[in-house]
């Protein structure tokens, strides 16, 4: 039988990862794929994905209320225009790639949190 690949890690000496520390037997655990890493990397992903699957209804929910919103169902007359640009463009531009960029950064800040919790999850372990 063939021995599995070894994880070699190559950093830049003035990195965290590079500085000599005390090894870790649990991030062995995760890197060597063991039954205790395939766990933890279980419970990571199933973390992002319910961050991912909240993060997509905050998303839809409002996206699909504004072709209501767009119909007149509100009332956005669609006579107005503001600095030359109708009301109902202005209403769907707008408030949508605020939305999405405020969404964006919310999960980008939210993965991470993750990813340093199971970091030091296993640093722990």
């Amino acid at each position: 039988m063939a021995e599995p690949a070894r994880r070699v890690t190559v950093t830049h000496p003035r990195t965290r990862a590079a500085r000599p520390g005390r090894p870790h037997a649990a991030v062995r655990d995760v890197h060597e794929q063991t039954p205790l890493g395939e766990v933890y990397v279980r419970a990571l992903m199933r973390t992002q994905l319910r961050l991912a699957l909240l993060v997509c209804g905050a998303v839809c929910l409002p996206l699909a209320c504004l072709p209501l919103l767009l119909l007149g169902h509100v009332g956005v007359p669609s006579g107005v225009r503001l600095w030359g640009v109708g009301l109902p463009w202005l209403v769907l531009g707008l408030p949508v790639y605020v939305l999405l960029v405020t969404a964006g950064l919310c999960y980008m800040r939210r993965a991470e949190r993750h990813e340093r919790d199971f970091v030091e999850h296993v640093h722990r372990s």
